[in-house]
């Protein structure tokens, strides 16, 4: 898997979630969770854009860790607008559809990484 895709998947989905954003200050008057989402929401793809850049193998692990725990908190925050009736069940859908895609992504980067880890001689 290209780290293209990943990229790119990731920008769609931050795009996504400053619409979501927008929808719930300006039609939902939620102004709480709706700052919360969009922080953990487009912070996947910048956590990703920086372990692309990574200095060392364990610091792109780290990055995409992180990438991977803010994908973590932001299917937390999508399930808690859909059961507070902010989204619909729709939006949820897929939103957590592209939210969970994108957690296997990262999750299966960050286990190809550290196998590739375990296979190089240590110095």
């Amino acid at each position: 898997m290209g780290e293209g895709i990943l990229k790119n998947k990731s920008m769609n989905f931050a795009i996504r979630i400053v619409n979501l954003y927008n929808f719930l200050n300006e039609t939902k008057q939620e102004r709480i969770m709706s700052k919360q989402i969009l922080r953990s929401g487009t912070s996947v793809g910048a956590n990703i854009r920086e372990g692309q850049f990574a200095e060392s193998p364990a610091d792109f692990i780290h990055k995409y860790s992180v990438a991977q725990k803010e994908c973590s908190e932001t299917l937390y925050w999508l399930e808690l607008l859909n059961k507070t009736n902010y989204i619909t069940t729709e939006q949820y859908v897929s939103l957590d559809t592209d939210c969970t895609e994108l957690m296997k992504m990262i999750t299966s980067s960050i286990i190809t990484r550290k196998k590739s880890l375990s296979l190089t001689p240590n110095h």
